[in-house]
């Protein structure tokens, strides 16, 4: 995890808990997680201080996933691209409106952009849809996300996926 996290999670039974610096890396077996820069603020809970965050790029073999976490598009999309090479790219797409909320989380053509910057293969849209967490409509992200997609010429590249449902990338 993001560093400055581990009181929030230390009374919750794990056995170990690693917290990472951004770029730096941990091995666990055949799987290699690397945290990853992002732009957010870090706050979990009411009142609290700023922590630790970022994203991870997950890589096995020649396999490789990357999370962004929450973000609001930066310029460091485009690093993480050139330095890990993710072939998926999960993206946050919500809370985006008003436009200062923008400051910490993408708008769906952030998104767009931050997918070409990565150079990933595909991208699965995240972070949306849930619950009201600003003031855009809640069914607004996707369909704008499509829309830019298509102008893009990049729609399929776009998986949006419903929750359960599983994907194999070939």
């Amino acid at each position: 995890m993001p560093r400055h996290l581990r009181d929030l999670v230390s009374d919750l039974g794990f056995s170990r808990i690693i917290e990472l610096e951004w770029w730096q890396s941990l091995q666990l077996g055949n799987l290699e997680i690397t945290n990853t820069p992002s732009r957010h603020w870090g706050a979990r809970i009411i009142r609290d201080v700023h922590r630790g965050y970022g994203g991870y790029v997950l890589r096995s073999g020649k396999h490789s996933l990357y999370h962004a976490g929450d973000t609001a598009y930066f310029d460091g999309f485009a690093q993480i691209g050139a330095r890990l090479h993710p072939e998926v790219a999960l993206l946050p797409i919500g809370a985006y409106y008003p436009a200062s909320f923008r400051n910490v989380h993408t708008s769906p053509e952030d998104a767009l952009q931050a997918f070409q910057d990565l150079g990933s293969r595909w991208m699965i849209p995240m972070h949306y849809g849930t619950f009201r967490l600003s003031y855009e409509p809640v069914d607004e992200p996707v369909p704008r996300l499509l829309r830019g997609a298509q102008q893009m010429g990049i729609a399929d590249k776009v998986c949006v996926l419903e929750e359960g449902v599983t994907r194999v990338f070939e």
